[in-house]
């Protein structure tokens, strides 16, 4: 995916990627491999998943670093920081937040087993300690589900599923 926060994306910055496939095989690739959009970057080997990333900043001495803390700050503030989840499970689709219509749709602290929904931020899936794929992939189907009921949006995943669907 090509994740980003507050307007940035992190892809432009890629330098190169290693990547795993279902064979254990590690592979060295490029950014001009890979066709990149909002959370989505697709390859021409898509049986391969992403470990590393080398990535490349512009260093600028001198910068007052507060605008850098001010994000921290609203992360701090607004997600589930040091808590263990998925991140940002769904996109957001065009003009709406996936936060929102999860957060209206009633499903904030819904809870498959040991993974719930956080009370914080609605787009996030927490791990409360023993939760299981399954209980993950059941608590993402149940919010498509429900959004798609009460507003009629089909949320699509950030997170990739890899192994069987249910």
């Amino acid at each position: 995916m090509n994740a980003g926060a507050f307007g940035g994306e992190t892809w432009n910055c890629v330098v190169s990627v290693e990547t795993l496939d279902r064979h254990g095989e590690q592979h060295t690739r490029v950014p001009g491999e890979y066709s990149v959009s909002y959370r989505q970057v697709s390859a021409s080997h898509p049986e391969e998943w992403f470990a590393a990333a080398r990535m490349s900043f512009t260093h600028a001495p001198g910068i007052d670093d507060s605008a850098v803390r001010e994000l921290l700050a609203r992360r701090r503030q607004s997600q589930p920081i040091g808590e263990w989840s998925c991140g940002s499970v769904f996109k957001n689709p065009p003009g709406e937040h996936a936060a929102r219509l999860i957060e209206t749709a009633g499903l904030k602290g819904t809870r498959v087993g040991d993974a719930s929904v956080s009370l914080k931020h609605a787009n996030f899936i927490i791990n409360h300690g023993a939760a299981t794929a399954h209980d993950l992939e059941q608590l993402v189907l149940q919010v498509q589900s429900r959004v798609k009921a009460a507003h009629g949006i089909a949320l699509q995943p950030e997170v990739r599923i890899v192994g069987e669907a249910l």
